[in-house]
């Protein structure tokens, strides 16, 4: 069984039912939305307008990993992320920041954030050690082949599962050897980082094998370019109904948070699936019971 909660520094996030995390890019070349939300007044208006639409979870970056990006200097990324973060733990919400740097994990933890959710599960020197000294933050480790500048000229190979499953465990349990709780950890098996198209959607369909290990998972297909190859649509700002059929799909497989861009529309889609999901239990309970 999976954690009922997930232990953040602020939150005990309640996994009973799927969370939507929203994503804020504090980024001027994020692959998705093209630095819509560059500025720091332009990132606060969108966390804001994320949680009024029903976010559960601020997801804040500032440093784009879309395939080829380049590294954003430690100084620039704490310009960009620092001030929203300041704003974003006001909203009442867990705030999550996508980072691999251990300053700027510290940075932000000092000033509030709930969440660290690290695209390099915390293989970057210092990064493991910095999360885990703190107290009670919440801890997402994603699976990346390779690195972005090279995880799409040279993607895995073969069936990815078995190593995707491995290497997260692996982190999780190094986690856990320096004293974080497992209830703070979640996994995320990393879609579109060095995987193929096919290798993405058999990770979908095979989901709740990376369930096994008892920790929870977190699904970030919003937008990304296996959904645009399956249906044509080139344009990423585009894609929002494929992202919502994968968010549904990752939450129907198990996966107990969502990542994604177009937040209102990934909540009613999850409603109308919470509804069916409520009478289907409720059928089970009552077959059980004759």
């Amino acid at each position: 069984m999976t954690a009922a909660v997930w232990r953040t520094a602020r939150f005990a996030i309640d996994l009973s039912r799927p969370r939507v995390m929203g994503i804020v890019n504090v980024t001027p070349d994020s692959f998705s939305d093209g630095g819509a939300h560059a500025s720091t007044a332009d990132a606060v208006a969108h966390c804001v307008r994320l949680v009024e639409e029903g976010a559960d979870i601020l997801d804040i970056g500032g440093e784009s990993t879309r395939p080829g990006s380049p590294a954003v200097p430690l100084d620039a990324e704490l310009a960009r992320v620092l001030p929203v973060v300041r704003e974003a733990v006001t909203l009442g919400v867990p705030v999550s920041v996508d980072t691999y740097k251990p300053e700027v994990m510290r940075a932000v933890l000092d000033l509030g954030a709930d969440i660290v959710n690290d695209v390099w599960a915390l293989r970057q020197p210092g990064a493991m050690q910095a999360a885990a000294a703190h107290p009670a933050c919440g801890i997402c480790l994603m699976h990346m082949h390779r690195d972005p500048q090279t995880m799409q000229t040279a993607p895995m190979a073969g069936d990815v599962l078995p190593a995707v499953r491995s290497f997260l465990e692996q982190q999780a349990r190094e986690l856990e050897a320096l004293g974080v709780a497992s209830a703070r950890i979640v996994l995320d098996p990393g879609i579109g980082f060095g995987k193929t198209i096919e290798q993405n959607f058999a990770l979908l369909a095979r989901q709740r094998e990376l369930l096994a290990g008892g920790w929870p998972l977190l699904a970030g297909w919003s937008r990304k370019s296996s959904l645009g190859a399956v249906t044509g649509i080139s344009e990423a700002g585009e894609r929002m109904v494929p992202s919502v059929a994968a968010a549904v799909l990752a939450v129907e497989r198990g996966a107990a948070v969502v990542r994604v861009h177009d937040v209102r529309e990934t909540v009613a889609a999850l409603a109308v699936w919470g509804a069916m999901a409520g009478q289907q239990q409720q059928q089970q309970q009552q077959d059980r019971k004759q």
